[in-house]
């Protein structure tokens, strides 16, 4: 396969962010030297110091091919167990960080099925 790609600037070959709340998670696809691909889920979520200064807190997980179909497997596992054991509690509101209030963009969150059948091809 050669570069049939675009890259992005920091070397992504695909990237996804989803806003969720005090959190941003990023989904980017990315190809190692011998160009076979992989997937970086990072949650990002900002932090103010006591000096009121703030820095960004992250944590990465990285998935390769041969583990998509398990992890996907467990995930949806665990996200069937909570919507069906875990007690109601009120929504909290969904705020953009810039504005803190609704931007409208309104986020459907009943489906939990995760799918990475493209990747592999």
């Amino acid at each position: 396969m050669s570069e049939e790609f675009e890259k992005n600037e920091s070397g992504d070959l695909f990237s996804k962010s989803v806003r969720a709340g005090k959190r941003t998670y990023f989904f980017d696809v990315k190809s190692t030297r011998g160009n076979d691909y992989y997937l970086t889920i990072t949650e990002s979520k900002k932090r103010f110091g006591t000096d009121g200064k703030f820095s960004y807190e992250k944590h990465k997980i990285f998935l390769y091919k041969e583990d998509f179909e398990k992890f996907v497997e467990g995930l949806n596992e665990a996200v069937a167990h909570i919507k069906e054991n875990a007690p109601e509690i009120e929504p909290r509101q969904e705020y953009n960080n810039h504005d803190n209030h609704d931007n409208g963009d309104n986020h459907d969150s009943s489906s939990s099925e995760v799918k990475f059948e493209d990747l592999g091809k």
